[in-house]
């Protein structure tokens, strides 16, 4: 079994700079923001996979290998995992597509994870099901290259370490309303690793953009006021924030319909938040009457066209 043998390596996706939980939110913050950019992808990364990847099939399938290989821990793992990917190609170029390659990248960036996140499994835990079948040296070599790659930046700085921050400039009062809206948040961007498109974009804007979305479909009357609690932000740049919003929307829109049916258990958060910002079951948006109850899911489902236009206004 291997198992991570520093304690100091012990690694959080929301608090990547810190060992303990005892830490100042705002100087922890300032950090992130200052050194986020060294934990992304090249600048060329995005133009690179469109001209030689046009696409999107050589991420995708190294991306699916990454999930495959990981599926017995926690997704924060995988995710990890596919930082640590996105930057060795951006460093070290797009490989020839070989499935050996896929598979071999995988299981060392999947094992790297493991470590810094000090989840104790076996080599065969990560080697997936059938298939090509590595030894421990071999995957330990093409751990020492991806660390060379990344000069040893393991801590990644993702939109996940942003979320505390930006929640707070909500000051949501009840604990149901910040958990329903970091749950949302997380599950955007979680979805939001995997189109191309958004690695251009700094992390926390990712984490700003995806808590906008997640608070226009939770409780929308209160969507102005984080909009403007996150402008107001020193470190974020409005007009890049619109762009990323705009190209994260198809994204959240995908899980639209799911988590208008979870509102149908009455001890969920979401149902909280709906009862907490309005004591019916409807909300008036631009004239237009929307019904957020689960008898007519499908009715919400047929005006997500509206909704985009509405959430357009940005």
């Amino acid at each position: 079994m291997i198992r991570a043998t520093n304690r100091s390596m012990d690694f959080n996706l929301e608090n990547p700079l810190a060992n303990s939980h005892d830490f100042h939110l705002d100087t922890i913050s300032s950090d992130l923001f200052l050194i986020e950019s060294e934990h992304m992808p090249s600048n060329n990364y995005l133009n690179t996979l469109k001209e030689m990847d046009f696409d999107g099939s050589f991420r995708r399938e190294a991306i699916s290998s990454v999930l495959r290989v990981s599926c017995n821990f926690d997704p924060s793992l995988s995710y990890l995992a596919v930082n640590y990917l996105d930057r060795l190609l951006s460093s070290q170029g797009i490989p020839q597509p070989k499935p050996w390659l896929f598979r071999l990248l995988a299981v060392a960036c999947v094992s790297l994870a493991a470590k810094m996140k000090e989840a104790e499994f076996y080599i065969s835990d990560i080697q997936g099901d059938g298939g090509f079948v590595f030894d421990s040296r071999t995957i330990q070599k093409m751990e020492v290259l991806i660390l060379g790659a990344l000069n040893w930046r393991m801590r990644s700085i993702t939109p996940f370490s942003f979320i505390s921050f930006f929640i707070s400039l909500f000051k949501p009062k009840d604990p149901p309303l910040r958990q329903a809206l970091k749950a949302r948040a997380s599950e955007i961007i979680f979805k939001a690793q995997n189109d191309i498109n958004l690695l251009e974009f700094k992390p926390s804007l990712i984490a700003a953009s995806a808590l906008l979305y997640a608070s226009h479909e939770l409780f929308p009357m209160q969507f102005l006021c984080f909009r403007k609690a996150i402008s107001n932000c020193s470190h974020v740049k409005k007009e890049n924030l619109l762009q990323c919003y705009n190209a994260m929307q198809e994204i959240a829109m995908d899980g639209y319909r799911s988590q208008f049916d979870v509102v149908s258990s009455s001890e969920t958060p979401a149902n909280v938040l709906d009862q907490h910002f309005s004591s019916s079951e409807t909300e008036k948006t631009n004239g237009t009457i929307e019904t957020l109850s689960t008898n007519s899911s499908n009715k919400i489902w047929a005006e997500k066209d509206i909704k985009r236009r509405k959430i357009s206004a940005f």
